[in-house]
């Protein structure tokens, strides 16, 4: 198989470990597209994607193009003439008109059982969702989101600590463990396109800033999901004496108390179902504490209410 050519599309740390599992195998990776640099908050330092810093260090051909539906990406993708092109978390839609481009299509990791969890947030959404399971779907990219033909599903179980990071190193190791063999069999025709059915579609939305505050009157199950589905980004919060923090790791306990009031010494939160023990916890400004250093530096009293 090493006179097939690949071209690559992914950005984020997820998509890593499968391009170093291709760059390891007989196929050849004729190009790596990922997203542009962005300048960090202060505009001080330009951070490159890491699907760039892998690409780099395996010295493969880089373009991070503002817009990859161009008329000059479509004559540069047409001269490549590629076999196959896979997408993992690229962060850019794909017109029709390229997909005809490579001789198999456009192939698609996406990090949900399809056709739950369309769409760019599927991680972050199903562990919000308090999903019992996740998993990948291996899909040819069409002209809709995450609505194309599936040829292969994993499935794993989410635990309930789970964070968004922590599942998504593991459905990236699955995919890098399969994506060889993947290829392989999509060469050799061996893998069958099965059609979604779309009555069953849910869609996984952007996270928008406004989603991460926490609401004290939901249930410590449903605030437990969100504090581990936004972590590591954008990470969930609440205002207390007119200061922000976030809850990066939390547990549920069973006392109860007045809903987003400290009910205890220890910091324990009431909710509008149990409460919540506060494990890890970041002052706006601050670095990350483990809660009994935190409440060190921090004067609080039972009955104090948060917003």
């Amino acid at each position: 198989m090493s006179n097939k050519k690949v071209v690559f599309m992914g950005t984020p740390e997820f998509s890593v470990p499968i391009l170093e599992a291709i760059a390891k195998s007989s196929y050849k990776i004729s190009c790596v597209y990922t997203q542009m640099p962005k300048k960090s908050n202060r505009g001080l330092k330009v951070n490159i994607s890491p699907i760039q810093k892998c690409a780099e260090k395996l010295k493969l051909i880089v373009k991070n193009p503002k817009n990859l539906n161009s008329d000059d990406e479509f004559e540069f993708i047409k001269k490549l003439n590629p076999d196959i092109v896979l997408v993992v978390a690229y962060g850019q839609l794909i017109s029709k008109k390229f997909l005809n481009l490579s001789k198999e299509g456009f192939i698609n990791i996406h990090a949900s059982l399809l056709p739950k969890w369309r769409g760019a947030a599927p991680i972050q959404r199903s562990i919000m969702n308090s999903d019992v399971e996740s998993g990948i779907s291996i899909m040819k990219i069409d002209e809709g989101l995450d609505t194309g033909p599936v040829i292969k599903k994993v499935k794993i179980k989410i635990e309930e600590s789970f964070t968004s990071e922590e599942l998504s190193k593991k459905l990236s190791h699955i995919s890098s463990e399969l994506i060889v063999k993947i290829l392989d069999e999509i060469f050799n025709k061996k893998l069958k396109f099965v059609k979604q059915n779309h009555q069953h579609a849910t869609y996984a939305k952007k996270i928008r800033k406004e989603e991460a505050q926490i609401i004290w009157n939901e249930s410590a199950k449903k605030i437990l999901a969100k504090i581990n589905g936004l972590n590591p980004n954008p990470g969930a919060w609440f205002v207390y004496k007119n200061t922000r923090y976030k809850i990066w790791k939390a547990k549920i306990s069973k006392q109860t108390g007045p809903i987003g009031t400290i009910i205890d010494n220890k910091f324990t939160i009431g909710c509008g179902d149990k409460s919540l023990e506060v494990v890890e916890i970041q002052k706006e400004g601050k670095n990350k504490l483990q809660l009994k250093n935190f409440l060190m530096g921090l004067n609080f009293k039972k009955g104090d209410e948060l917003k």
